[in-house]
Protein backbone atom coordinates (compact mmCIF):
# COMPACT_ATOMS: atom_id res chain seq x y z
CA UNK A 1 0.00 0.00 0.00
CA UNK A 2 1.60 3.59 -1.12
CA UNK A 3 2.16 6.05 1.92
CA UNK A 4 0.33 9.17 2.31
CA UNK A 5 3.70 10.71 0.57
CA UNK A 6 3.48 8.64 -2.29
CA UNK A 7 -0.34 8.88 -2.64
CA UNK A 8 -0.29 12.49 -3.02
CA UNK A 9 2.97 13.10 -5.50
CA UNK A 10 0.89 10.23 -8.29
CA UNK A 11 -1.96 13.01 -7.73
CA UNK A 12 -0.04 15.59 -9.17
CA UNK A 13 -2.23 16.84 -12.15
CA UNK A 14 -1.21 18.89 -14.93
CA UNK A 15 -3.36 20.14 -18.05
CA UNK A 16 -1.89 22.51 -20.65
CA UNK A 17 -4.51 24.76 -22.86
CA UNK A 18 -4.48 27.08 -25.49
CA UNK A 19 -5.90 30.64 -24.70
CA UNK A 20 -8.27 31.22 -27.42
CA UNK A 21 -10.57 34.10 -28.20
CA UNK A 22 -13.76 32.89 -27.49
CA UNK A 23 -12.31 32.61 -23.66
CA UNK A 24 -11.04 36.31 -24.09
CA UNK A 25 -12.89 39.65 -22.37
CA UNK A 26 -12.79 42.92 -23.90
CA UNK A 27 -9.39 43.67 -22.98
CA UNK A 28 -8.36 40.39 -24.48
CA UNK A 29 -7.85 38.40 -21.57
CA UNK A 30 -8.83 35.42 -20.21
CA UNK A 31 -12.08 35.47 -18.57
CA UNK A 32 -12.09 35.46 -14.86
CA UNK A 33 -14.83 32.76 -14.77
CA UNK A 34 -13.13 30.60 -17.46
CA UNK A 35 -9.83 30.48 -15.41
CA UNK A 36 -11.65 29.65 -12.08
CA UNK A 37 -13.52 26.83 -14.46
CA UNK A 38 -9.96 25.32 -15.47
CA UNK A 39 -8.92 25.16 -12.36
CA UNK A 40 -11.60 23.67 -10.65
CA UNK A 41 -11.30 21.40 -13.09
CA UNK A 42 -7.82 20.35 -12.92
CA UNK A 43 -8.53 20.18 -8.83
CA UNK A 44 -11.33 17.73 -9.62
CA UNK A 45 -9.08 15.33 -11.16
CA UNK A 46 -6.69 15.93 -8.73
CA UNK A 47 -8.64 15.00 -5.56
CA UNK A 48 -10.09 12.12 -7.34
CA UNK A 49 -6.82 10.66 -8.89
CA UNK A 50 -5.65 11.04 -4.79
CA UNK A 51 -9.02 9.35 -3.17
CA UNK A 52 -10.36 7.55 -5.97
CA UNK A 53 -13.67 8.60 -4.26
CA UNK A 54 -16.57 10.14 -5.86
CA UNK A 55 -15.78 14.06 -4.76
CA UNK A 56 -17.91 17.61 -4.98
CA UNK A 57 -16.32 20.85 -4.96
CA UNK A 58 -17.43 22.47 -1.47
CA UNK A 59 -15.20 25.76 -1.73
CA UNK A 60 -12.94 27.61 -3.33
CA UNK A 61 -10.67 29.73 -1.09
CA UNK A 62 -8.21 32.50 -1.64
CA UNK A 63 -8.20 32.40 -5.50
CA UNK A 64 -4.87 35.48 -6.24
CA UNK A 65 -5.23 36.68 -9.91
CA UNK A 66 -1.22 38.31 -9.99
CA UNK A 67 -0.97 38.35 -13.70
CA UNK A 68 -2.98 38.79 -16.50
CA UNK A 69 -3.16 36.04 -19.13
CA UNK A 70 -3.34 37.03 -22.36
CA UNK A 71 -5.04 36.01 -25.44
CA UNK A 72 -2.90 33.70 -27.82
CA UNK A 73 -1.10 32.53 -24.90
CA UNK A 74 -0.55 29.26 -23.22
CA UNK A 75 -1.79 28.15 -19.85
CA UNK A 76 -0.57 25.12 -17.72
CA UNK A 77 -2.55 24.32 -14.65
CA UNK A 78 -1.03 22.14 -11.53
CA UNK A 79 -3.35 20.65 -9.11
CA UNK A 80 -1.64 19.50 -5.84
CA UNK A 81 -3.33 17.69 -2.57
CA UNK A 82 -1.97 20.02 0.19
CA UNK A 83 -3.81 18.90 3.07
CA UNK A 84 -6.13 15.47 3.98
CA UNK A 85 -8.70 15.33 6.49
CA UNK A 86 -11.06 12.34 7.44
CA UNK A 87 -13.70 13.20 4.79
CA UNK A 88 -12.45 16.36 2.84
CA UNK A 89 -9.02 17.37 1.07
CA UNK A 90 -7.38 20.39 -0.19
CA UNK A 91 -5.70 21.05 -3.73
CA UNK A 92 -3.96 24.08 -4.99
CA UNK A 93 -3.92 25.22 -8.12
CA UNK A 94 -1.45 27.07 -9.84
CA UNK A 95 -1.76 28.48 -13.15
CA UNK A 96 1.60 29.73 -15.32
CA UNK A 97 1.01 31.37 -18.59
CA UNK A 98 3.38 31.03 -21.37
CA UNK A 99 4.24 33.14 -24.40
CA UNK A 100 3.78 30.52 -27.86
CA UNK A 101 6.57 31.54 -28.96
CA UNK A 102 9.48 32.24 -26.33
CA UNK A 103 10.46 30.42 -23.22
CA UNK A 104 8.67 33.32 -21.13
CA UNK A 105 6.61 32.06 -18.32
CA UNK A 106 5.17 33.42 -15.06
CA UNK A 107 2.71 32.45 -12.27
CA UNK A 108 -0.59 33.95 -13.06
CA UNK A 109 -3.18 32.81 -10.70
CA UNK A 110 -2.86 30.49 -7.17
CA UNK A 111 -6.35 28.99 -5.17
CA UNK A 112 -7.16 26.50 -3.27
CA UNK A 113 -10.04 24.24 -3.37
CA UNK A 114 -11.84 22.04 -0.43
CA UNK A 115 -13.56 18.71 -1.76
CA UNK A 116 -15.67 16.20 0.16
CA UNK A 117 -15.46 12.42 -0.36
CA UNK A 118 -19.51 11.39 -0.62
CA UNK A 119 -21.00 7.79 -1.03
CA UNK A 120 -23.93 7.12 -3.95
CA UNK A 121 -26.60 8.66 -0.99
CA UNK A 122 -24.54 11.72 -1.66
CA UNK A 123 -23.63 11.67 2.30
CA UNK A 124 -19.77 12.46 3.38
CA UNK A 125 -17.30 9.08 3.50
CA UNK A 126 -13.64 8.66 5.07
CA UNK A 127 -10.91 8.74 2.62
CA UNK A 128 -8.36 7.31 3.59
CA UNK A 129 -8.82 3.77 5.06
CA UNK A 130 -6.70 3.98 8.17
CA UNK A 131 -7.36 7.52 10.21
CA UNK A 132 -4.07 9.40 8.83
CA UNK A 133 -4.33 13.01 8.23
CA UNK A 134 -2.17 15.10 6.94
CA UNK A 135 -1.85 18.97 7.80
Amino acid sequence: MPTLEEKIARAETRIFKAVFPNTTNHYDTLFGGATLHMMDEVAFICATRFSRLKMVTVSSDKVDFTHPIPGGTLVELIGNVVRVGNTSLQVRVELFVEQMYSEERTKAVTGLFTFVAIDNEKRPVRILPEAVVAE
